[in-house]
Protein backbone atom coordinates (compact mmCIF):
# COMPACT_ATOMS: atom_id res chain seq x y z
CA UNK A 1 0.00 0.00 0.00
CA UNK A 2 1.35 3.44 -0.95
CA UNK A 3 0.44 6.92 0.22
CA UNK A 4 -1.89 7.43 -2.77
CA UNK A 5 -4.08 4.61 -1.48
CA UNK A 6 -4.57 6.55 1.75
CA UNK A 7 -6.06 9.57 -0.01
CA UNK A 8 -9.43 7.87 -0.53
CA UNK A 9 -9.79 7.05 3.18
CA UNK A 10 -11.18 9.12 6.01
CA UNK A 11 -8.69 10.74 8.36
CA UNK A 12 -9.46 8.13 11.03
CA UNK A 13 -8.80 5.26 8.62
CA UNK A 14 -5.58 6.90 7.43
CA UNK A 15 -4.38 7.31 11.01
CA UNK A 16 -5.25 3.68 11.74
CA UNK A 17 -3.18 2.43 8.79
CA UNK A 18 -0.27 4.73 9.62
CA UNK A 19 -0.20 3.91 13.34
CA UNK A 20 -0.83 0.17 13.24
CA UNK A 21 0.82 -0.90 9.97
CA UNK A 22 4.21 -0.47 8.32
CA UNK A 23 3.24 -1.32 4.73
CA UNK A 24 3.13 2.37 3.79
CA UNK A 25 6.01 4.88 3.77
CA UNK A 26 4.11 7.00 6.30
CA UNK A 27 3.52 4.02 8.58
CA UNK A 28 7.16 3.01 8.45
CA UNK A 29 8.28 6.56 9.23
CA UNK A 30 5.84 6.71 12.14
CA UNK A 31 7.18 3.51 13.71
CA UNK A 32 10.78 4.56 13.08
CA UNK A 33 10.32 7.90 14.82
CA UNK A 34 8.37 6.20 17.60
CA UNK A 35 11.31 3.86 18.25
CA UNK A 36 13.67 6.85 18.34
CA UNK A 37 11.47 8.60 20.90
CA UNK A 38 11.21 5.42 23.01
CA UNK A 39 14.98 5.02 22.99
CA UNK A 40 15.49 8.69 23.91
CA UNK A 41 13.05 8.38 26.84
CA UNK A 42 14.95 5.34 28.10
CA UNK A 43 18.20 7.29 27.99
CA UNK A 44 16.57 10.09 30.01
CA UNK A 45 15.31 7.64 32.66
CA UNK A 46 18.76 6.05 32.95
CA UNK A 47 20.51 9.40 33.24
CA UNK A 48 18.02 10.48 35.89
CA UNK A 49 19.04 7.49 38.03
CA UNK A 50 22.65 8.79 38.18
CA UNK A 51 22.84 10.97 41.30
CA UNK A 52 25.56 13.34 40.04
CA UNK A 53 23.83 13.87 36.68
CA UNK A 54 20.48 14.35 38.38
CA UNK A 55 21.89 17.08 40.62
CA UNK A 56 23.20 19.01 37.61
CA UNK A 57 20.35 18.51 35.16
CA UNK A 58 17.40 17.37 37.30
CA UNK A 59 14.87 20.00 36.12
CA UNK A 60 15.78 19.44 32.45
CA UNK A 61 15.40 15.67 32.80
CA UNK A 62 12.04 16.13 34.49
CA UNK A 63 10.76 18.34 31.68
CA UNK A 64 12.02 15.92 29.04
CA UNK A 65 10.41 12.98 30.80
CA UNK A 66 7.05 14.70 31.02
CA UNK A 67 7.37 15.66 27.37
CA UNK A 68 7.93 12.02 26.41
CA UNK A 69 5.04 10.98 28.64
CA UNK A 70 2.74 13.46 26.89
CA UNK A 71 3.79 12.09 23.49
CA UNK A 72 3.10 8.51 24.56
CA UNK A 73 -0.21 9.47 26.16
CA UNK A 74 -1.38 11.15 22.93
CA UNK A 75 -0.20 8.16 20.91
CA UNK A 76 -2.04 5.75 23.21
CA UNK A 77 -5.24 7.81 22.95
CA UNK A 78 -4.94 7.90 19.14
CA UNK A 79 -4.48 4.13 19.01
CA UNK A 80 -7.66 3.63 21.02
CA UNK A 81 -9.60 6.20 18.99
CA UNK A 82 -8.58 4.93 15.55
CA UNK A 83 -8.72 1.18 16.20
CA UNK A 84 -11.92 -0.47 14.86
CA UNK A 85 -12.13 -2.57 18.03
CA UNK A 86 -10.67 -0.46 20.87
CA UNK A 87 -11.28 -3.12 23.51
CA UNK A 88 -9.28 -5.64 21.48
CA UNK A 89 -6.32 -3.26 21.33
CA UNK A 90 -6.53 -2.21 25.00
CA UNK A 91 -6.29 -5.80 26.23
CA UNK A 92 -3.72 -6.90 23.66
CA UNK A 93 -0.04 -7.34 24.54
CA UNK A 94 1.03 -4.07 22.92
CA UNK A 95 -1.99 -2.26 24.35
CA UNK A 96 -1.02 -3.21 27.89
CA UNK A 97 2.64 -2.30 27.27
CA UNK A 98 1.63 1.06 25.80
CA UNK A 99 -0.47 1.78 28.89
CA UNK A 100 2.35 0.74 31.25
CA UNK A 101 4.68 3.15 29.44
CA UNK A 102 2.49 6.06 30.56
CA UNK A 103 1.16 5.06 34.00
CA UNK A 104 4.46 5.15 36.00
CA UNK A 105 4.88 8.87 35.31
CA UNK A 106 1.55 9.61 37.03
CA UNK A 107 2.13 7.06 39.79
CA UNK A 108 5.44 8.83 40.47
CA UNK A 109 3.48 11.91 41.55
CA UNK A 110 2.48 9.90 44.64
CA UNK A 111 5.48 7.56 44.84
CA UNK A 112 8.60 9.25 43.36
CA UNK A 113 10.55 5.99 43.17
CA UNK A 114 8.02 4.64 40.66
CA UNK A 115 9.44 6.85 37.92
CA UNK A 116 12.14 4.28 37.25
CA UNK A 117 9.42 1.81 36.25
CA UNK A 118 9.35 3.77 33.01
CA UNK A 119 12.11 1.46 31.78
CA UNK A 120 9.21 -0.82 30.85
CA UNK A 121 9.22 1.24 27.66
CA UNK A 122 12.11 -0.89 26.46
CA UNK A 123 9.52 -3.60 25.73
CA UNK A 124 8.00 -1.24 23.18
CA UNK A 125 11.23 -1.60 21.20
CA UNK A 126 9.79 -4.93 20.07
CA UNK A 127 8.03 -2.89 17.40
CA UNK A 128 11.34 -2.87 15.55
CA UNK A 129 10.40 -6.33 14.28
CA UNK A 130 7.55 -4.72 12.36
CA UNK A 131 9.70 -1.93 10.95
CA UNK A 132 12.42 -4.31 9.77
CA UNK A 133 9.91 -6.85 8.44
CA UNK A 134 11.14 -9.51 10.87
CA UNK A 135 7.68 -10.52 12.09
CA UNK A 136 7.52 -13.72 9.97
CA UNK A 137 10.63 -15.00 11.71
CA UNK A 138 8.89 -14.78 15.08
CA UNK A 139 6.88 -17.84 14.06
CA UNK A 140 10.05 -19.84 14.64
CA UNK A 141 9.62 -19.08 18.35
CA UNK A 142 6.82 -21.63 18.28
CA UNK A 143 9.50 -24.34 18.19
CA UNK A 144 10.83 -23.06 21.52
CA UNK A 145 7.34 -23.11 23.07
CA UNK A 146 6.71 -26.65 21.84
CA UNK A 147 10.08 -27.77 23.19
CA UNK A 148 9.39 -26.16 26.57
CA UNK A 149 5.99 -27.85 26.82
CA UNK A 150 7.45 -31.20 25.80
CA UNK A 151 10.27 -31.03 28.35
CA UNK A 152 8.16 -29.58 31.17
CA UNK A 153 7.85 -32.79 33.17
CA UNK A 154 11.53 -33.69 32.77
CA UNK A 155 12.61 -30.20 33.84
CA UNK A 156 10.30 -30.32 36.87
CA UNK A 157 11.83 -33.65 37.93
CA UNK A 158 15.30 -32.17 37.39
CA UNK A 159 14.53 -29.08 39.48
CA UNK A 160 13.04 -31.23 42.24
CA UNK A 161 16.20 -33.35 42.29
CA UNK A 162 18.45 -30.27 42.41
CA UNK A 163 16.33 -28.77 45.20
CA UNK A 164 16.70 -31.98 47.21
CA UNK A 165 20.47 -31.95 46.65
CA UNK A 166 20.97 -28.36 47.81
CA UNK A 167 18.89 -29.02 50.95
CA UNK A 168 21.00 -32.09 51.76
CA UNK A 169 24.31 -30.33 51.02
CA UNK A 170 23.24 -27.23 52.93
CA UNK A 171 22.22 -29.22 55.98
CA UNK A 172 25.46 -31.23 55.94
CA UNK A 173 27.53 -28.06 55.65
CA UNK A 174 25.66 -26.52 58.59
CA UNK A 175 26.48 -29.59 60.68
CA UNK A 176 30.12 -29.68 59.57
CA UNK A 177 30.99 -25.96 59.71
CA UNK A 178 28.46 -24.46 62.12
CA UNK A 179 27.75 -20.82 63.03
CA UNK A 180 31.37 -20.15 64.01
CA UNK A 181 32.44 -20.36 60.35
CA UNK A 182 29.60 -18.26 58.92
CA UNK A 183 27.00 -20.99 58.41
CA UNK A 184 24.64 -19.45 60.93
CA UNK A 185 21.53 -21.39 59.93
CA UNK A 186 20.33 -24.11 57.60
CA UNK A 187 18.70 -21.60 55.20
CA UNK A 188 22.02 -19.70 55.02
CA UNK A 189 23.81 -22.98 54.35
CA UNK A 190 21.30 -23.85 51.62
CA UNK A 191 21.98 -20.45 50.07
CA UNK A 192 25.70 -21.34 50.03
CA UNK A 193 24.88 -24.71 48.46
CA UNK A 194 22.84 -23.05 45.68
CA UNK A 195 25.60 -20.53 44.94
CA UNK A 196 28.24 -23.27 44.89
CA UNK A 197 26.21 -25.81 42.92
CA UNK A 198 25.49 -23.26 40.20
CA UNK A 199 29.25 -22.49 40.03
CA UNK A 200 28.63 -18.80 40.82
CA UNK A 201 30.71 -18.70 44.00
CA UNK A 202 30.20 -15.26 45.58
CA UNK A 203 32.74 -16.06 48.29
CA UNK A 204 30.78 -14.36 51.07
CA UNK A 205 30.57 -17.69 52.93
CA UNK A 206 33.34 -20.26 52.63
CA UNK A 207 34.14 -23.49 54.53
CA UNK A 208 37.20 -23.51 56.78
CA UNK A 209 37.49 -27.09 58.00
CA UNK A 210 39.05 -29.87 55.88
CA UNK A 211 35.78 -31.82 55.92
CA UNK A 212 33.85 -28.73 54.87
CA UNK A 213 36.25 -28.09 51.99
CA UNK A 214 35.89 -31.73 50.89
CA UNK A 215 32.12 -31.34 50.92
CA UNK A 216 32.39 -28.07 48.96
CA UNK A 217 34.54 -29.87 46.37
CA UNK A 218 31.83 -32.51 46.00
CA UNK A 219 29.18 -29.83 45.56
CA UNK A 220 31.19 -28.08 42.84
CA UNK A 221 31.84 -31.32 40.97
CA UNK A 222 28.13 -32.13 41.19
CA UNK A 223 27.32 -28.71 39.79
CA UNK A 224 29.51 -29.25 36.73
CA UNK A 225 28.04 -32.73 36.30
CA UNK A 226 24.40 -31.62 36.19
CA UNK A 227 24.78 -28.30 34.36
CA UNK A 228 24.34 -29.99 30.98
CA UNK A 229 21.22 -31.95 31.94
CA UNK A 230 18.53 -29.29 31.27
CA UNK A 231 20.37 -28.21 28.11
CA UNK A 232 20.29 -31.77 26.79
CA UNK A 233 16.61 -32.17 27.63
CA UNK A 234 15.61 -28.95 25.92
CA UNK A 235 17.82 -29.57 22.88
CA UNK A 236 16.33 -33.04 22.36
CA UNK A 237 12.78 -31.68 22.55
CA UNK A 238 13.65 -28.79 20.22
CA UNK A 239 15.10 -31.19 17.64
CA UNK A 240 11.99 -33.36 17.95
CA UNK A 241 9.69 -30.35 17.44
CA UNK A 242 11.59 -29.27 14.33
CA UNK A 243 11.55 -32.83 12.97
CA UNK A 244 7.80 -33.10 13.49
CA UNK A 245 7.31 -29.80 11.67
CA UNK A 246 9.33 -31.06 8.71
CA UNK A 247 6.90 -33.98 8.38
CA UNK A 248 3.83 -31.76 8.06
CA UNK A 249 3.28 -32.22 4.31
CA UNK A 250 -0.40 -31.76 3.57
CA UNK A 251 -1.52 -33.84 0.58
CA UNK A 252 -3.52 -31.57 -1.80
CA UNK A 253 -5.77 -34.50 -2.80
CA UNK A 254 -6.62 -36.44 0.39
CA UNK A 255 -5.29 -34.00 3.04
CA UNK A 256 -3.15 -36.68 4.70
CA UNK A 257 -0.53 -35.26 7.07
CA UNK A 258 2.75 -36.52 8.52
CA UNK A 259 4.66 -37.68 5.46
CA UNK A 260 8.38 -38.34 5.45
CA UNK A 261 10.56 -35.25 5.33
CA UNK A 262 11.80 -35.89 1.78
CA UNK A 263 8.58 -37.46 0.43
CA UNK A 264 7.40 -36.16 -2.96
CA UNK A 265 4.21 -38.26 -3.21
CA UNK A 266 1.40 -39.06 -0.76
CA UNK A 267 1.71 -42.47 0.88
CA UNK A 268 -2.10 -42.83 0.91
CA UNK A 269 -3.29 -41.78 -2.56
CA UNK A 270 -0.04 -41.40 -4.50
CA UNK A 271 -0.68 -37.77 -5.49
CA UNK A 272 2.17 -35.30 -5.72
CA UNK A 273 2.60 -33.44 -2.43
CA UNK A 274 3.82 -30.35 -4.23
CA UNK A 275 1.28 -30.30 -7.05
CA UNK A 276 -0.43 -27.27 -5.53
CA UNK A 277 2.82 -25.32 -5.48
CA UNK A 278 3.50 -26.22 -9.15
CA UNK A 279 0.06 -24.99 -10.21
CA UNK A 280 0.53 -21.75 -8.27
CA UNK A 281 3.92 -21.26 -9.93
CA UNK A 282 2.35 -21.74 -13.38
CA UNK A 283 -0.30 -19.15 -12.60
Amino acid sequence: MDNDSLNGMSWRERLYVIIFFTNTPSGKRFDTWLLIVIFASLVVVMLDSIASFNQLHGPLLTRLEWGFTAIFAVEYALRIHTHPEPRKYIFSFYGIVDLLSVLPAFIALLFPEAQYLLVVRVIRMLRIFRVLKLTPYLSQANFLLVALRGSKQKIIVFLASVTTLVIIYGTLMYVVEGPSNGFTSIPMSIYWAVVTLTTVGFGDIVPHTPLGKALATMVMITGYSIIAVPTGIFTAELANAMRQDSLQHNCPTCDKLNHEANAAFCSRCGSSLFERRELEAQD
